[in-house]
């Protein structure tokens, strides 16, 4: 196993980060993700880069969540802060101890936490824009993972290598292979100004027009599969159901669905946890939409409560509630970046200025290359 946990740690510094020597990497995880932790410091220092560790301990969430007064929960860090701003790269682990640690916190405190951050992710996401800042979110396989989607740890391990290709020889290739394939789909859809989407319970439209498709081939998450960008914020109109469960903060909210006027959500319902979609949207720019993707990757084939695989899925679609990516061209600000996701596989459609290019979980548009004499885009 030690050797798997090599090859992860060479792709997340290598590949994803693209670490230099003296860069300065933050590196925050909990102590269940020794065995990665240590390969990947140990790969950073043979890098030439300077990494640091934050490690968390289990239940310190929760019991933050329940001790701190309204002045702690409006607190931002400074050594965090300081982070952001002088940091060349961060990388994030998950290993959760208990995924469902924060079901049972107060809704309001949760946004009063995440308004008060809000300052301070908006400068990640610049610094992130811009180059300056490299950042990576990947999993370690936990107990509690596997429990969440009904696994056995060593079958949740087996998805998390899968996902990310390490058991192929060359993972950084397969990625490399991706961002090709994915690259055709996101020049063809740069070119277009109008997005509808069909599905069950959803026909909703946006405009793209001055925005930028982004190919996500797993520089940024590991794993990915997906190309996303961010619609005009004004333009977004009508409704859309998301078939499986969105998830904040370990709390589960089912079968949404909301209504879009003019971009903004003026209804919404929830079969469940509506209580907590209540609060969401009532956090500043929560009602309207920062992203919008499609996901890729035909190797992740099961939900599994977990959004940083889930909203890969092949076949998917997924909305994000909140802020948005600056390189997408997007304006929305928000302290959260909400993912909800929705089942393309049976009547799902995506037209492109009217034109349909996405048919039950499938791209019908081809290569540029096989298009040049003339060739269908069907």
């Amino acid at each position: 196993m030690k050797g798997m946990y090599q090859k992860y740690a060479k792709l997340l510094v290598h590949y994803c980060l693209e670490l230099k020597r003296g860069d300065k990497l933050l590196i925050n995880s909990t102590y269940l993700a020794e065995p990665l932790i240590k390969e990947v410091f140990r790969e950073a220092l043979d890098a030439g880069a300077h990494p640091e560790l934050q490690i968390s301990l289990s239940d310190l969430s929760k019991l933050f969540y329940d001790h701190a007064g309204d002045a702690q929960l409006r607190y931002v860090s400074p050594m965090y802060l300081h982070a952001v701003k002088s940091y060349d790269a961060f990388l994030t682990i998950r290993a959760p101890f208990n995924v469902k640690e924060l079901q049972s916190v107060d809704a309001e405190k949760k946004q009063k936490v995440a308004v008060a951050q809000t300052g301070v992710k908006r400068l990640f996401m610049r610094r992130a824009s811009t180059g300056a800042l490299k950042w990576t979110l990947c999993e370690f396989p936990t107990e509690s993972q596997a429990q969440e989607c009904s696994l056995s740890r060593s079958e949740y391990e087996n998805l998390v290598f899968s996902a990310c290709f390490l058991r192929r020889e060359s993972p950084e290739e397969e990625w490399q292979k991706m961002r090709t394939s994915q690259q055709h789909i996101v020049d063809f859809l740069n070119a277009r100004q109008h997005i509808r989407i069909v599905g069950r319970g959803t026909d909703l439209s946006f405009g793209t027009r001055g925005r930028t498709w982004i190919n996500s081939d797993g520089r940024r998450n590991m794993p990915s599969g997906e190309v996303f960008t961010a619609p005009e914020e004004n333009s977004v109109q009508g409704t859309v159901t998301f078939s499986f469960p969105g998830i904040y903060m370990g709390e589960e909210v089912e079968n949404i669905t909301l209504q879009v006027e003019s971009g903004e959500v003026v209804k919404w319902t929830a079969k469940k946890g509506k209580s907590l979609l209540d609060k969401i949207l009532q956090i500043p720019g929560a009602k309207r939409f920062g992203e919008a993707a499609i996901g890729t990757n035909a190797g992740i084939r099961r939900f599994t409560k977990n959004m940083l695989f889930d909203e890969k899925m092949g076949g998917t679609i997924h909305l994000a509630l909140g802020a948005t990516y600056p390189e997408t061209g997007g304006k929305n600000q928000s302290p959260i970046h909400w993912d909800l996701l929705a089942d393309m596989k049976k009547e799902g459609q995506i037209f492109a200025d009217g034109e349909l290019i996405y048919k039950n979980g499938e791209f019908l548009i081809q290569p540029q290359s096989k298009r040049e004499d003339g060739g269908s885009l069907r």
